[in-house]
């Protein structure tokens, strides 16, 4: 065929893909408007208007029939065939060239194109052919790779070979500095708290345990200096640059109950990490299922585009949304500038065509890439596939009366790439789709106008020098009362920090727990057994980063360790949660000061991590030089400051012990001045590791002076079971005579002392024989936590007692089942383990037999999760 053939049959093909396309706007119910779309016959030529740049796409084979959809949470996922092509001008007449294809040799893949600023080169993600019979840690990694579309010069951009395999490095987009933001498994900065906590250094997994954890880092264009800038425990993908500067990407929150890609923004040196969009706005799919956000970019004027789509979505393609985060943080809950003015939707359909989010045949076809041109046309750059079915052996276009069967069955996609041009409602086609290839990352090589440029802060100048020295930043949180802008403080929170009104007892929150994410291992560095997490894996393994006190008026200052994931509750006198748990990963650059006003209501329909949504509740310090009312002058206030701010201010004149995490749970009534507030101080009291005859879980130097790198680790077998078979033995005055022995083995076993069978005291053994249910769990631990069977003892012989719960419909004969007796403590809720705590309650019946200190310790560790174990390597191997 000459090239003239070719190019009039690329010319009819186009015609003939985009008289289809019309045909779906008009099954779709859409309107032509002016006349402006391309209708059959119309006679309309396939170029678009032509655009004098060059644009790149990559190509590659459409995935075998059965081939599982690919998955939004597997970013390893390797489809070889794919090529990074060029063209000169965005025109179904360029000529295109396959400018990886020396590297590839036609198995390798490619993802995530990038346009420089300045139009001139890409950056990409590349993957090279995998090498047959190799065990994966032999195999290529996915590199960054940049192209120079002048010199026509393919480059790795880490040049180094031991670097450049050191993780998988995905997701470049160039920084308006010329610095490179990727996603990556290196995990950098949290490969060295490893080492800093006595750990070998690895790739932390996902939280679904899958594949490692892909992170924010940043580079130079060269490839050196690369650094850790988030610290998710699943994946941080997509980045993007927004005009103010601000890193936005799509951040996969899979801590407890969720599982959400939401949008997030960063600076690009870490600090200001926080939501962006979308939490709560997942149910906007077709029908109102569940969609995710993926792929954003700055389409200015404070609109988002992005691909919304269920993680494994339909033809691997979804709809195109234009969302407004400039002035909402949902779908229909603005910022708090716009309260009361705007109701939403925040999200808006980027094109016109009907496109469903769910299985099956989708009317206006599915997108699976999409570039604004920002050049005052707001068209688009897409790659699309319209909707067609299969008829047979013949594929068809969808139509009214094909969908309206409801026997239709969806064609393989066939993805080109598509000029969509809002204002004349029109898609015309750019790279006339093929048989067989999906078309996928279509950018435009075009000169844009910079972003901000934000600078990483500099310790010293923009944040206090020793604490960044000391690898820490600062929490500062008003009120743990205000939830969702309302004061939800018993009597207001003015009444709480007044000592004269409400003395400590009267005050529900009084700790704040620090807790961190512990990284888990693959198989290859240490393949525990999943007996490790306990009874249940949903709160994986933490660790305690240390206590802090919750003032009077809920506020809270504290120094927190930099560069590493953690959450924050709220505790009551006991030491035991009262606040919903913190399924959100936070983080600290060290010497940042992360500030937020309270907390937040997961039941509310609001979203609550972003800075601009709510106005404090705790209005602070009245007035500067005067103390808070009815308090200790020596604390005199700045106008504004919470009772925090004002004790870390004071304290800070000497050795800012305030200001610093413990490892005990301890209260000191310093506010209280007795004259004014016509009262004595209230009492101090302490829950600490060293009044424990067991071993505490934390090291000495620790216990003596806390630091960024300590930890709090509680295993079962080391730091709970002791407990029950330590000896507490009152005897009389000879030092002889037992006048009581009130070790808990000693009642809750199945023998007693003389060694003859016995019902263990409520039901309940605690001794060190090894769980039926799980042999590497000791018993006691499952009968604390996963329940038992009521026994008896029937002729010297313990047995589940039975008991009759119908009968045989058939032969009428009685049907029994043994009687289960409920678990005494439940995982993640020591408030709810009424069971086990309210016997060592003042007036129980087991009052005083187990010290402060220690139930301090079992409540801390059942809040945390129960596990047993908090450390991979502490566990026994599968």
């Amino acid at each position: 065929m000459t090239g003239e053939a070719r190019d009039g049959a690329r010319r009819r093909s186009a015609r003939g893909m985009f008289a289809g396309l019309a045909v779906v706007l008009a099954v779709a119910g859409c309107s032509s408007g002016d006349g402006g779309s391309v209708t059959p016959g119309s006679g309309q030529g396939p170029d678009p208007v032509v655009v004098d740049f060059p644009i790149a796409y990559v190509k590659r084979p459409v995935p075998d029939a059965g081939t599982a959809a690919a998955d939004a949470r597997q970013l390893l996922d390797f489809r070889p065939g794919a090529d990074l092509y060029v063209r000169d001008r965005a025109s179904p007449t360029a000529v295109e060239r396959n400018v990886t294809a020396e590297i590839t040799q036609g198995a390798g893949d490619v993802r995530d194109v990038e346009p420089s600023y300045d139009g001139t080169r890409l950056v990409f993600a590349m993957r090279e052919p995998l090498i047959e019979g190799a065990p994966e840690a032999e195999q290529p990694t996915w590199n960054i790779w940049e192209y120079d579309v002048a010199t026509r010069v393919l480059r790795r951009v880490i040049q180094s070979d031991i670097v450049a395999e050191e993780g998988h490095d995905v997701a470049p987009h160039y920084l308006p500095d010329g610095r490179i933001v990727f996603s990556s498994t290196r995990q950098r900065q949290s490969r060295a708290v490893l080492l800093d906590e006595g750990k070998p250094q690895f790739a932390a997994l996902d939280e679904d345990r899958r594949e490692p954890a892909f992170v924010l880092h940043v580079m130079n264009p060269d490839g050196t200096g690369i650094r850790q800038i988030s610290f998710n425990q699943s994946h941080d993908l997509d980045p993007a640059v927004l005009d103010d500067g601000r890193i936005v990407f799509s951040r996969w929150e899979n801590a407890g109950p969720n599982n959400e890609i939401n949008l997030y923004t960063v600076r690009p040196d870490g600090s200001g990490l926080e939501l962006l969009y979308g939490a709560q706005s997942h149910a906007t799919g077709t029908d109102g299922t569940a969609v995710h956000f993926l792929a954003p970019r700055s389409a200015g004027d404070g609109v988002v585009l992005a691909l919304a789509q269920p993680f494994r979505p339909a033809d691997g393609g979804g709809a195109l949304l234009e969302i407004d985060v400039g002035n909402y943080v949902e779908n229909t809950q603005p910022t708090l500038a716009n309260a009361g003015v705007l109701s939403g939707p925040a999200q808006q359909p980027a094109t016109v065509n009907v496109v469903s989010t769910l299985e099956g045949p989708s009317p206006g076809g599915r997108y699976n890439s999409a570039f604004p041109l920002r050049d005052g046309t707001h068209r688009l750059l897409v790659t699309w596939a319209q909707c067609r079915l299969l008829e047979g052996d013949r594929i068809v276009p969808c139509t009214a009366d094909r969908l309206a069967a409801g026997t239709a069955v969806p064609a393989p996609p066939l993805y080109g790439v598509w000029m969509y041009d809002p204002r004349e409602r029109t898609q015309l086609p750019v790279v006339a789709p093929t048989e067989g290839t999906v078309y996928d990352e279509v950018v435009a090589l075009q000169p844009q106008s910079l972003p901000a440029v934000l600078l990483d802060a500099v310790p010293g100048v923009d944040f206090d020098e020793d604490l960044a020295n000391e690898g820490v930043g600062i929490l500062d949180i008003r009120s743990v009362y205000d939830i969702d802008g309302d004061d939800t403080a018993p009597g207001g929170i003015a009444a709480l920090a007044d000592p004269r009104l409400t003395t400590a007892a009267g005050r529900p929150a009084r700790f704040l727990r620090i807790e961190k994410a512990v990284g888990l291992p693959d198989d290859d560095v240490r393949d525990f057994d999943n007996s490790a997490f306990g009874v249940t894996a949903a709160f994986g393994m933490r660790e305690i980063l240390g206590y802090a006190a919750v003032e009077p008026d809920g506020s809270v200052r504290v120094k927190v360790p930099a560069g590493v994931p953690f959450a924050v509750t709220v505790l009551d006198a006991d030491g035991r949660r009262i606040s919903q748990r913190h399924d959100s990963w936070l983080q600290v650059r060290a010497g940042e000061e992360l500030r937020c006003n309270g907390c937040h209501d997961r039941g509310s329909g609001l979203s609550h991590g972003r800075s601009n949504l709510f106005r404090s509740v705790n209005p602070g310090a009245a007035t500067t030089g005067l103390p808070f009312p009815n308090t200790d002058p020596a604390l005199f206030a700045d106008f504004g400051e919470t009772m925090a701010q004002t004790h870390a201010r004071i304290s800070c004149q000497t050795d800012c012990a305030a200001l610093s995490l413990q490892p005990d749970v301890e209260y000191e009534d310093v506010w209280t001045d007795p004259a004014a507030a016509g009262r004595a101080p209230d009492a101090p009291f302490a829950f600490r590791y060293a009044d424990l005859d067991t071993a505490a879980p934390t090291t000495a130097p620790c216990l003596s002076s806390w630091q960024s790198l300590c930890r709090i680790r509680i295993h079962y077998e080391q730091h709970i079971h002791p407990l029950w078979s330590k000896p507490r033995i009152t005897r009389a005055a000879d030092g002889l005579t037992v006048l009581t022995d009130d070790t808990c083995t000693s009642c809750h076993s199945d023998r007693d002392a003389q060694g003859m069978p016995r019902v263990p005291a409520g039901q309940l053994e605690l001794t060190d024989a090894a769980s039926a249910d799980q042999p590497l769990q000791k018993h006691a631990y499952r009968e604390l936590l996963a329940g038992d069977n009521e026994q008896e003892l029937v002729d010297g012989t313990l047995r589940d007692r039975m008991v009759q719960v119908g009968t045989d419909p058939v032969t009428g004969e009685p049907q029994f089942a043994p009687l289960p007796v409920p678990a005494s403590l439940a995982a993640g809720n020591a408030r709810a383990s009424v069971r086990f705590f309210s016997l060592f309650a003042p007036g129980g019946s087991h009052a005083g037999r187990l010290t402060p200190a220690e139930l301090r310790l079992v409540s801390e560790w059942v809040d945390i999760g129960a596990q047993y174990f908090n450390d991979p390597f502490t566990a026994p191997l599968d």
